[in-house]
């Protein structure tokens, strides 16, 4: 961990993102010894980046609407997390969480010294989760996921495997997560499913009404893809550059003038930058790209069809936000980790297709087929709220 530390600080003279990090962790005893309130109680929620805020949000909006004599202290590992909510109202203190030494979580702890902590899906901390089983503070790991390919379950990785004993109860996602913890002989796990689906409905509760998309797809046909990334514009652009029935709404994944000109130059129909048009304009387009961070959740509103990208990279991103709208969701051949895309699939609520070919096969039967469309995005929008509920599940088990 040292040895990581001393690369992190010299990685952070080179790259923005890794600074952000560093000075962030370093600057987070600062903020704790400003803001931490002598006597009060926090409960602790830590968040590795924006993705896992999502999930645990839903527990610390209950919390805090059902228990205010608790404070909320939140942390996170990444600044793809801290920087887009580090406003965020809903807890009393944000900062970044020190890296996992012995020194910075005994330090880290004196100062918040909480009454239970949650680590939302992945984060098992080795220092701070040892000093907070002998402090006997509870921990709950919340919407946690485990695959028999992780370290835990590795004959090199047993020796590690016991930091999962310092966690008081796991709220797992599925049922293959709990047995996998007790080939561990870990008993205390119960399934309750993952807390996104809770978020993402009240983020469809939440949306927001915006003129322009609405004049835009008024009286149309209408296919969005959000936080598409230039190998999955290569593989729906050109279906909609020969259709001239479908609408097409774009809300890239990187926002920049590079990636706004590269879609541009691909597309060959009026096309219109959300930021930039009217409603009267964008009415006459036939593509409106979405320039601009925070409407994506609420421009799925307005589609027929969904597609979220990521799967002909890393990984594909929330299919949840897309589906919660009752349409069906397409995405790339990278989705065999997510849960929720392999709950779509199975359901016949999503569609994975791995290029131009397929898509387009997919597309032709959605569009000529009104009977199947309606199926699959009836059986998309069930999936999602079927799976709402650990939210309660969760604050009933620990008696909040």
């Amino acid at each position: 961990m040292y040895f990581y530390l001393f690369g992190v600080a010299i990685y952070s003279l080179i790259d923005k993102k890794v600074r952000k990090m560093w000075r962030g962790e370093r600057d987070a005893f600062d903020v704790l010894r400003e803001k931490v309130e002598e006597g009060a109680q926090y409960v602790w929620f830590h968040a590795a980046s924006l993705g896992e805020f999502e999930q645990g949000r839903p527990l610390m909006e209950r919390l805090r609407r059902d228990h205010p004599e608790y404070k909320i202290l939140l942390t996170f590992f990444s600044p793809s997390g801290y920087e887009v909510r580090k406003n965020y109202e809903g807890a009393d203190i944000i900062c970044y969480l020190p890296l996992d030494t012995a020194a910075n979580a005994h330090r880290f702890l004196r100062l918040v010294r909480p009454v239970m902590a949650f680590f939302i899906k992945y984060e098992f901390w080795y220092n701070y989760l040892h000093i907070l089983r002998h402090r006997k503070v509870p921990v709950y790991s919340v919407s946690s996921i485990f695959r028999s390919e992780q370290v835990f379950f590795q004959w090199y990785g047993r020796e590690y495997s016991h930091v999962l004993r310092c966690i008081t109860h796991f709220y797992v996602q599925n049922e293959t997560s709990r047995q996998l913890l007790a080939s561990l002989r870990l008993k205390n796990a119960t399934v309750v499913g993952d807390t996104r689906f809770d978020r993402v409905l009240q983020i469809r509760d939440a949306a927001k009404q915006l003129p322009i998309a609405e004049a835009f797809s008024r009286g149309h046909r209408v296919f969005v893809a959000g936080s598409s990334w230039p190998p999955d514009e290569d593989v729906f652009i050109k279906y909609f550059n020969e259709h001239n029935d479908w609408r097409l709404i774009i809300a890239p994944h990187v926002i920049g003038e590079d990636h706004l000109r590269q879609i541009r130059g691909m597309l060959k129909v009026p096309t219109v930058l959300y930021t930039e048009t009217t409603p009267e304009e964008a009415a006459e387009a036939r593509c409106l790209i979405i320039n601009c961070f925070g409407l994506l959740s609420s421009i799925y509103q307005y589609g027929e069809v969904a597609y979220v990208g990521g799967g002909f990279g890393v990984g594909i991103h929330n299919v949840l936000e897309a589906a919660v709208w009752d349409m069906p969701v397409i995405f790339g051949p990278n989705n065999k980790r997510f849960q929720e895309a392999q709950g779509l699939l199975a359901v016949k609520g999503g569609f994975e297709v791995d290029g131009p070919d397929t898509f387009q096969e997919t597309m032709d039967r959605l569009a000529s087929d009104q009977q199947l469309l309606d199926n699959v995005s009836h059986a998309a929008g069930t999936f999602v709220k079927g799976q709402a509920g650990a939210t309660d599940k969760v604050m009933a088990a620990v008696g909040l």
